[in-house]
């Protein structure tokens, strides 16, 4: 895909660096060439899952660990997991490693294997390495958490050394990776195999009752109708509210809210309210709008900060008293007059890398400004954001 960087960064928090150490890992790091590498990643998986990270979830959080209240926090509904070690004897193991291992072979067009006794064998050749709990790492605790990590900001030089870090398209054009769609009724495909042994071993964690391959095959199968089910009508309620856009319908009215239920079942449909409409000078607008200012002038050369400013007093008569990008606070009317100086001169991307510290990638065609303004009577008014254009 040759917009797959452009749309990784327009995704939100962390989300791009743990895409790019999946494409790394899968591409790089645990690309197999043989069925026996597929049978070692299985075995270092499973170690990895059920091994690991227990270890280190009960090094952060002890069986005795107390909460700030003197309750036990491993009580109620949070069971105290305990480690399992791969066992090459042990049936529910080797059914994982026979599972994930032929998986992965067939993502990668390798040949798999069903020879157990000739598994076993490989298995035991298996080293794995000992695993030492670190010190400093953290564990989302709530589901806030795990939404505040990953939402959270990454560093955009760790980004790009992960992308140096890249084999180039040209090196990887005889390499094809084959995708596996989820099919719970064919028994020798492994899905279930895979399924079933890996639910098993997180229940063993956790001393959860197992289940056997009929009744994880009915979970499975409840669980894909449901899903597919809400999605086509979501879709669908979605496209009637498209084709609305496309006919030109600008009357409010027209349009509906969908709230759902399928389980009850229940259909409800209401009138959306209009956006709140806000006004600086005579100008109204409300969130759906923007200012788009085009850097580049009619000489090709682009915009300065100076003239930038000057652009907002000439075309919409606004002061602007503050100006942001991201974190980065690229002016305000309290700057010092020497780094104000400074700056000015500077066209708006060579500010924009200067004040973040970050270089702007080639596929990014236009920024982001947020703006503080004063109207013409010297009054701060609230205004839209600014879609700056420079490529």
């Amino acid at each position: 895909d040759p917009k797959f960087m452009e749309k990784l960064t327009k995704m939100q928090g962390s989300q791009p660096m743990e895409i790019l150490a999946a494409v790394k890992k899968a591409i790089v790091d645990e690309k197999p060439t043989s069925f026996d590498d597929c049978l070692r990643w299985a075995v270092l998986l499973f170690q990895e899952y059920y091994y690991n990270t227990i270890k280190q979830l009960l090094y952060n959080f002890p069986s005795d660990q107390k909460t700030s209240t003197g309750q036990l926090f491993w009580s109620g509904p949070k069971r105290c997991p305990h480690p399992v070690k791969f066992d090459v004897e042990n049936q529910l193991h080797l059914d994982f490693a026979i599972a994930a291992s032929n998986l992965k072979a067939e993502v990668y067009n390798l040949k798999g294997s069903r020879d157990v006794d000739e598994i076993k064998k490989i298995l035991r050749t298996v080293e794995i390495p000992e695993f030492t709990p670190k010190s400093g790492v953290k564990i989302d605790v709530t589901e806030a958490e795990a939404e505040a990590r990953m939402s959270a900001a990454f560093d955009h030089n760790e980004m790009d050394e992960l992308i140096e870090s890249l084999p180039s398209p040209e090196s990887l054009m005889q390499s094809k990776l084959a995708d596996i769609e989820f099919e719970k009724d064919d028994d020798t495909n492994f899905h279930m195999d895979f399924i079933v042994a890996a639910s098993n071993l997180r229940a063993e964690n956790y001393e959860i009752e197992k289940a056997d391959r009929h009744r994880s095959k009915l979970i499975a199968g409840k669980i894909i109708p449901a899903i597919a089910t809400t999605t086509s009508l979501v879709t669908g309620l979605v496209c009637l509210e498209l084709y609305k856009i496309v006919m030109g319908l600008k009357d409010i009215d027209s349009y509906k809210n969908g709230f759902l239920n399928l389980a009850l079942p229940f259909f409800g449909f209401s009138e959306p309210i209009a956006a709140p409409t806000n006004k600086y000078n005579d100008v109204e607008f409300t969130l759906w709008d923007r200012f788009e200012v085009n850097g580049i002038k009619d000489d090709g050369k682009e915009m300065t900060l100076n003239e930038f400013l000057e652009y907002f007093k000439k075309h919409h008569n606004l002061e602007i008293t503050m100006l942001s990008q991201g974190v980065s606070m690229l002016y305000s009317f309290f700057t010092p007059k020497a780094k104000l100086n400074e700056r000015l001169p500077l066209t708006m991307t060579e500010l924009v890398q200067k004040v973040s510290k970050h270089r702007i990638r080639s596929h990014v065609k236009s920024l982001v400004f947020e703006i503080c303004c004063n109207d013409s009577d010297g009054e701060d008014v609230e205004v839209p954001y600014i879609k700056y254009n420079f490529r």
